[in-house]
């Protein structure tokens, strides 16, 4: 990884630290992790070559694996599913969306009960009956990370044409580094932050927690 002259727990604290290093910096080491694990690799690989619209890796499948490397557990700890997101708004039906699900599961076998595959188009759909709170709709995939509980699982992956890894985080990489959970105040739902907090937490005894300001309610 990207360690220079500096030890590697060092740049660890580094990378978690907003004004010690350059955000460039830490995409060039979560870059480093993604491309290191095989199952990260061979999730892109297939999501590309299916050709999904504006299709991405997100969330736990991205920040708890760097997590899991950066405390030196096994990959596939504490990992509920990976989350495939995709936008597709020519057909809403939630048909259209089950058959991107078998096609993405046929893709891989091996890892299908893992894999969490959604159109990102219709979640204002099912969200209200679900969740019991509104979802505005969205406008592609990317939009969908600004409304996760915790600013600090705002974060996507994709393979492009070329085979070059596209990473997007809109609040940044220092609190995934600084393994930090941050509330994101675009979503009203506490609750749903505190019980990925308490399970984070359980999982990961290195996580520094932000409480939810109830002031914000």
């Amino acid at each position: 990884m990207l360690t220079g002259d500096a030890p590697q727990s060092a740049f660890d604290a580094k990378l978690g630290d907003p004004y010690a290093t350059s955000e460039q910096d830490r995409l060039t080491v979560l870059e480093e992790i993604l491309l290191s694990v095989p199952h990260i690799m061979q999730m892109l690989s297939a999501v590309r070559d299916l050709q999904l619209p504006d299709a991405w890796l997100v969330s736990g499948g991205i920040y708890q694996t760097v997590w899991n490397v950066l405390t030196e557990r096994p990959h596939f700890h504490g990992i509920k599913d990976f989350d495939i997101i995709y936008f597709d708004g020519s057909d809403v039906s939630y048909e259209a969306e089950d058959a991107v699900i078998k096609r993405v599961n046929a893709a891989l076998p091996d890892l299908a009960k893992l894999l969490e595959v959604r159109n990102q188009a219709r979640v204002h759909l099912w969200y209200e009956q679900r969740f019991g709170r509104a979802y505005r709709p969205l406008d592609c995939s990317m939009d969908a990370l600004t409304t996760y509980a915790a600013r600090t699982h705002a974060v996507a992956a994709r393979l492009n044409n070329s085979g070059q890894l596209v990473l997007h985080a809109p609040f940044g990489l220092a609190n995934l580094f600084g393994m930090r959970l941050v509330p994101n105040y675009s979503q009203m739902n506490p609750e749903t932050y505190a019980e990925k907090a308490a399970r984070m937490k359980a999982l990961w005894p290195e996580l520094d927690v932000v409480a939810w300001d109830e002031d914000r309610l």
